[in-house]
C-alpha cells in the first residue's frame, strides 16, 4: 500500500469537483458527469483494493503526507492511517457515492445548475475520505467541518425555494453547537497529550484514564469522561441525535440524489465513525460510554414514532434514518463497535436504496411528494417496486436481509450489556423494531398498493430511465447479502487493533454465535422477528383492510397526534428560546449598544459636547468691558481664597 496510490484515492474525487465546478460550463452537462463520475470510479475501484490489501494481505497504513504547521514540539499534518476499519468506510462511501453520482445523471437532467451539482456532490466525496482516512484530530476535524459546509451548500442547492435556505441555515447552525463541543474535546486531547495524533494520544490513553479535571471550583471529573462526552457532543451534530437532530428531517428540502448522500453512508455516519476510531479513550470512561447508550436509544425510539404520522415521503424515510442511527448509537454505548459499523456498512446501501427508490416515485409524479395523494404504483413502476420492498424487508430486519443481521446484533449485544442504562436501551430497541415496521409498510401501501390517488396529468406514470433503475437494482444487491458478512465483520474480530474493547466490556463475546444458519434460526424465535411480523400486519390491516381507521384514531388520540406533529417541541424551543432569544439579543444591542451607546453616548455624545462647551463659550464672550472685569475680579478672589486656605 503506497502514498501515491491513497492520494489518488483522495484526490480523484477532488479533480473531478473541480474540473465540473469552474469549467462546467465550457465543457458542457455531458462531461461535466463523466468527470466527476470517473473520478468517483475511480475512488471506489481504487478502495477496493485497499480493502483487498487488508483483508486478504494484512496490509496496513499510517504514515504522514505533509506537515502543514510546526509549533514547537506540536506538527500539525495531513496524513492517513489506513486499517480494516478505514478500508471498509472508504468502499462504503465511494461505493453508495458512485451510485448517487450515476443516479443524478437522469434525476437531475432538467436542471439549469447541473454541471454544479456534480461538483458539489464529488467535493461532499472528497471531505468524507479525508474524515475517514485522517490519522490526526486535524485532519479529522478539517473533514468533520469540510461535510459539513458542503452540505450546506446541498441542502440548499435550489436557493431561489424560501425553504431550502431555511433548512441549509439550521442544519449549518445546529451543527455548528455541536462542534463547538468536539472542538473543545480535542483542544482536551491536545492539553493533556500534547499531540493530535491517533495513536500517540492512544498510547497515551491509561495515563489520561487516572487523571481528573476541574471545570467547576471544588468539583473534577475524570478526564476521559469529559474528553468522550465533548468529543461525543459533535456526533451528536453530525449523526443527529437527541436533542441536536432537529437539521436532519428540514434537509430534505434539497435534492433527492443529496438526501441519500447526506443519510446513507456520509455525513450522518461521520458521527459513528469518530466514535468507534475514538475506542482505546472510549473504553476507559464508563459515564461516557453511558451518555452515549441512553442518548441513543432516546433517539432510537421517539423518533421512531414521529415517522408514523410524517406523509412527505422523503421526511418518513428521514425519521427512519435518525432511528437507525440511534440504533448505532446505542451499540457503541454497549462497546459493541464493530455491531455499530456492520450497522453502518448495511443500513448504508438499504437506505439509499430507499432514497432513490423515492426520488424515482416523485419523478414519475412529477415531483408529488405526499404519500396521501399516491397509490397504486406497483403496476406502473413495478422496478421502483420491488427495489423498494426489499429495501423496506432489509430495514424492517426481514430475516435473511442484511438489516436482519446488524439489527439483531445490536439487541443481543444490549441484552448482554450490564452498563448503566442498557436496560432503558434494550426496551427502547425492541419497541423500535415494531415502530420501524408499521412506518415502513405504511409507506410502501400507500405508495404502491390501494386505489390509486394520483393526478396523472393526462397520461400514466411510468417507470424511471434506466440511470435511475440501474442504481437501485446495484444498491439491492448488496441490501441483501451484505449481511452474510457478520461472522467476520462482528464476531471474528476483522477489525483487530483498529476498535479497542476492554474484556469487561465484551458484549459481542458473550453473545452466542454459532453460524448463519443458527443466527437466522434463533432470530425466528426471538421477539424482535414477531415484532417486526407484527408492525408488518397492523400495517396492512389499517392502510389496506381498514383505511378508514387511522382518521379515527388520530381524532382519539388527537393530543398525542399534536404532541408528535409538533415534533416534541423541539423546534418550538429552538425558535422561541435559542432563535428568539438570539434575535432579541440582537435587538437589544441594536437598540441599546450601537443607538444608545455607540451612537447616542460616543459618536453624537461627543458632538453634543462640542456644542454645549461652544454655547457656553459664546455667551461668556459678550464683547463687554464690565463682563471680562468681572470675570477677573472673580477669578483673583479664587485665588487670593485659595492661597490663603
Amino acid at each position: 500500500m503506497t502514498q501515491s496510490l491513497l492520494l489518488t484515492i483522495v484526490l480523484a474525487p477532488l479533480l473531478g469537483s473541480i474540473i465540473a465546478g469552474l469549467f462546467g460550463r465550457k465543457i458542457g452537462r455531458n462531461w461535466s458527469h463523466r468527470v466527476a463520475i470517473a473520478g468517483v470510479s475511480i475512488a471506489f475501484f481504487l478502495s477496493l483494493w485497499v480493502l483487498k490489501l487488508v483483508v486478504m494481505d494484512g496490509a496496513s497504513y499510517n504514515q504522514a503526507v505533509y506537515q502543514w504547521l510546526q509549533v514547537g514540539s506540536l506538527s500539525i499534518e495531513v496524513g492517513f492511517m489506513v486499517d480494516s476499519l478505514t478500508a471498509v468506510m472508504m468502499t462504503v462511501v465511494t461505493f453508495v457515492s458512485l451510485m448517487v453520482h450515476i443516479y443524478t445523471i437522469g434525476y437531475m437532467h432538467d436542471d439549469d445548475s447541473y454541471s454544479r451539482f456534480f461538483s458539489y456532490i464529488s467535493l461532499f466525496t472528497f471531505s468524507m475520505l479525508m474524515l475517514v482516512m485522517a490519522n490526526n484530530f486535524m485532519q479529522l476535524f478539517f473533514g468533520w467541518e469540510a461535510v459539513g459546509v458542503v452540505s450546506y451548500l446541498l441542502i440548499g442547492f435550489w436557493y431561489k425555494k424560501p425553504t431550502a435556505i431555511y433548512a441549509n441555515l439550521k442544519a449549518f447552525l445546529v451543527n455548528r453547537v455541536g462542534d463547538f463541543g468536539f472542538l473543545l474535546g480535542i483542544a482536551a486531547v491536545l492539553m493533556y497529550s500534547g499531540s493530535l495524533d491517533y495513536l500517540k494520544v492512544f498510547n497515551q490513553a491509561p495515563v489520561m484514564a487516572g487523571q481528573t479535571i476541574s471545570i467547576f471550583d471544588n468539583y473534577t471529573w475524570s478526564l476521559m469522561t469529559v474528553i468522550g462526552i465533548l468529543l461525543f457532543i459533535g456526533a451528536m451534530g453530525k449523526s443527529a441525535q437527541v436533542p441536536l437532530h432537529v437539521w436532519l428531517p428540514d434537509s430534505m428540502e434539497g435534492p433527492t440524489p443529496i438526501s441519500a448522500l447526506i443519510h446513507a453512508a456520509t455525513m450522518v455516519t461521520a458521527g459513528i465513525f469518530m466514535v468507534a476510531r475514538m475506542s482505546p479513550l472510549y473504553e476507559y470512561s464508563e459515564t461516557a460510554l453511558s451518555f452515549i447508550l441512553v442518548i441513543g436509544a432516546i433517539t432510537a425510539l421517539f423518533m421512531g414514532f414521529l415517522g408514523l404520522i410524517q406523509n412527505d415521503i422523503k421526511r418518513v424515510i428521514a425519521y427512519s434514518t435518525l432511528s437507525q442511527l440511534g440504533y448505532m448509537t446505542v451499540a457503541l454505548g454497549v462497546s459493541a463497535y464493530s455491531a455499530a459499523i456492520f450497522h453502518l456498512f448495511t443500513h448504508a446501501f438499504f437506505k439509499a436504496l430507499l432514497f432513490l427508490a423515492a426520488g424515482s416515485v416523485i419523478l414519475a409524479l412529477h415531483h408529488q411528494q405526499d404519500i396521501r395523494q399516491m397509490g397504486g404504483l406497483k403496476k406502473y413502476l413495478p422496478i421502483t417496486y420491488w427495489t423498494s420492498l426489499i429495501g423496506t424487508l432489509a430495514l424492517i430486519g426481514f430475516p435473511g436481509l442484511a438489516g436482519f443481521f446488524s439489527k439483531d446484533a445490536i439487541i443481543m449485544a444490549v441484552h448482554e450489556s450490564t452498563i448503566p442504562g442498557s436496560s432503558f436501551a434494550l426496551w427502547a430497541v425492541m419497541i423500535g423494531v415494531f415502530v420501524t415496521s408499521l412506518y415502513s409498510f405504511r409507506l410502501l401501501f400507500l405508495v404502491f398498493h390501494g386505489k390509486e390517488r394520483f393526478d396523472a396529468h393526462g397520461h400514466p406514470p411510468h417507470e424511471s430511465p434506466k440511470v435511475v433503475t440501474w442504481p437501485l437494482v446495484l444498491l439491492a444487491v448488496p441490501s441483501v447479502l451484505s449481511g452474510y458478512l457478520i461472522g467476520s465483520l462482528v464476531y471474528d474480530k476483522f477489525f483487530g487493533d483498529a476498535i479497542t474493547v476492554m474484556p469487561q466490556h465484551d458484549v459481542l463475546a458473550a453473545a452466542d454465535y454459532h453460524g448463519l444458519a443458527g443466527f437466522i434460526l434463533h432470530g425466528l424465535m426471538t421477539a424482535p422477528f414477531w415484532l417486526a411480523m407484527a408492525g408488518l400486519v397492523t400495517a396492512w390491516y389499517l392502510y389496506l383492510k381498514r383505511p378508514d381507521l387511522p382518521a379515527r384514531i388520530q381524532q382519539r388520540l388527537m393530543w398525542l397526534w399534536r404532541i408528535l406533529d409538533n415534533r416534541y417541541g423541539f423546534d418550538t424551543f429552538n425558535e422561541k428560546v435559542f432563535a428568539g432569544g438570539s434575535r432579541g439579543l440582537g435587538w437589544l444591542f441594536s437598540r441599546v449598544g450601537d443607538r444608545v451607546l455607540i451612537d447616542g453616548l460616543v459618536v453624537n455624545g461627543a458632538a453634543r459636547t462640542v456644542g454645549l462647551i461652544s454655547r457656553v463659550g459664546r455667551k461668556m464672550q459678550t464683547g463687554y468691558l464690565y463682563h471680562y472685569a468681572f470675570v477677573m475680579i472673580i477669578g483673583v478672589w479664587l485665588l487670593l481664597t485659595w492661597f490663603v486656605v
